[in-house]
């Protein structure tokens, strides 16, 4: 398992269209990936589990991920989320 501490650096947050743009992301790889947010955890390809972690720029979350491209989903997430990603 891949884990991975992450700061949400998207200007208006994770709206409708970032969170499904975010699922598209994760259901790119095989793993199992998970975002945590305090107490919640849920599957990064769930947009209704996405969109009730109800998260806003600045907010420190992790991002798990297992399976066999583990490592390259944390790091695709990671880029997306933190705005690195086009």
């Amino acid at each position: 398992m891949t884990k991975r501490n992450v700061q949400v650096n998207l200007e208006n947050g994770l709206e409708a269209r970032p969170v499904a743009l975010l699922v598209q992301e994760a259901s790119k790889y095989e793993s199992r990936i998970y975002i945590q947010s305090g107490e919640r955890k849920v599957n990064a390809k769930s947009i209704m589990g996405m969109m009730s972690l109800g998260l806003d720029n600045g907010e420190l979350l992790t991002i798990s991920a297992e399976g066999t491209d583990e490592q390259a989903a944390v790091e695709g997430i990671d880029d997306f989320l933190s705005g690195k990603a086009g």
